[in-house]
């Protein structure tokens, strides 16, 4: 049974992929410049008035990122208060405020240098990714925290051998297809196509722009790193590594089927945040499954002592002697 921090822990897990999942209509819609190149004031001001539909958007997502940033926060302090010095729980926590810090310093950077709305400098593209990055960090580190927290065993880097390196290329590889997606997400916000035989042609232009290009990796990317993350989930070494590899193996399927109908649907939003949050989802689900499969071993029980046999007595077993 969860205790209450185990319970907020995902709570605020929860909560955090929202806001996440906000922010795709953030740049689908092209409401970055909502608030124009101010922040943290939305337009100089600290609550827009008669506001259009992009200020809006932008501005609730800033309010959700705010409350965001409060949850994280008061995670960090229940852990702190709750756990004693040296938990996991804490450290994953501590960490969780750092990321979501750095979190909203990308978000800045995104808003104050005007790499929003239809910017389509590469420098976007690498902000783009260095926010897909640490979103990533940060969702792992709340995951974390979450299963620290509902009494997971400690990590333990000693001697991983092949394992753990499998596990590392797993979690490198999904971490690039999240930001190839993210490049490729940018590139269907910028230059929409209307049909697929028009996207295609966009995408195999000697003439088109980097970032159209720049598409074709993504789904390449994807299917490596997801039949990485399958071959990882066989032959689990606890039961908890298990059932977060079934998990992985059926979020790597959906993510796949997915990414499919994002194409041939031609990227609308809904899409786009359904991709991402399966990408979000496969994303935690492989870092719990190297969680549970990084654990010491349990000490082996010591067998119980053996009472020595002692001879029958007289009329226990044997006649007694006259």
């Amino acid at each position: 049974m969860m205790g209450r921090l185990s319970r907020f822990s995902w709570f605020v897990l929860t909560y955090n992929i929202a806001v996440i999942l906000w922010g795709v209509v953030v740049r689908a819609t092209g409401s970055g410049a909502g608030c124009g190149s101010h922040w943290p004031l939305c337009n100089g001001e600290v609550v827009p008035r008669g506001a259009r539909v992009a200020t809006v958007i932008e501005f609730a997502h800033r309010l959700t990122s705010g409350v965001a940033l409060l949850l994280v926060v008061a995670l960090a302090v229940a852990a702190f208060r709750g756990r004693p010095k040296g938990d996991p729980t804490r450290k994953a926590a501590a960490a969780s405020v750092v990321l979501i810090l750095s979190e909203a310093a990308v978000g800045a950077g995104l808003v104050l240098f005007r790499l929003v709305a239809d910017n389509q400098s590469m420098a976007r593209a690498m902000f783009m990714g260095t926010h897909l990055t640490n979103t990533f960090f940060l969702l792992a580190a709340l995951a974390l925290t979450a299963h620290f927290a509902g009494g997971g065993a400690p990590l333990s880097l000693r001697r991983p051998g092949w394992l753990g390196a499998g596990l590392a290329l797993g979690l490198l590889g999904l971490l690039l297809a999240g930001v190839s997606g993210a490049v490729a997400a940018l590139g269907d916000t910028l230059f929409p196509a209307r049909s697929l035989a028009e996207a295609l042609g966009q995408d195999f232009s000697a003439t088109g722009h980097l970032l159209i290009r720049l598409r074709l990796l993504h789904p390449a990317i994807a299917a490596g790193a997801g039949i990485v993350a399958i071959l990882l989930t066989v032959q689990p070494r606890t039961a908890e590594a298990a059932r977060w590899g079934r998990w992985t193996s059926i979020l790597v399927f959906c993510q796949w089927v997915a990414g499919l109908a994002n194409m041939l649907l031609l990227a609308p939003v809904w899409m786009q945040m359904v991709h991402l949050l399966l990408a979000d989802l496969l994303w935690i689900a492989f870092v719990l499954l190297t969680a549970a499969s990084l654990t010491l071993p349990p000490p082996p029980q010591p067998s119980p002592a053996r009472s020595p046999t002692l001879p029958p007595r007289a009329g226990e077993g044997a006649p007694a002697q006259s």
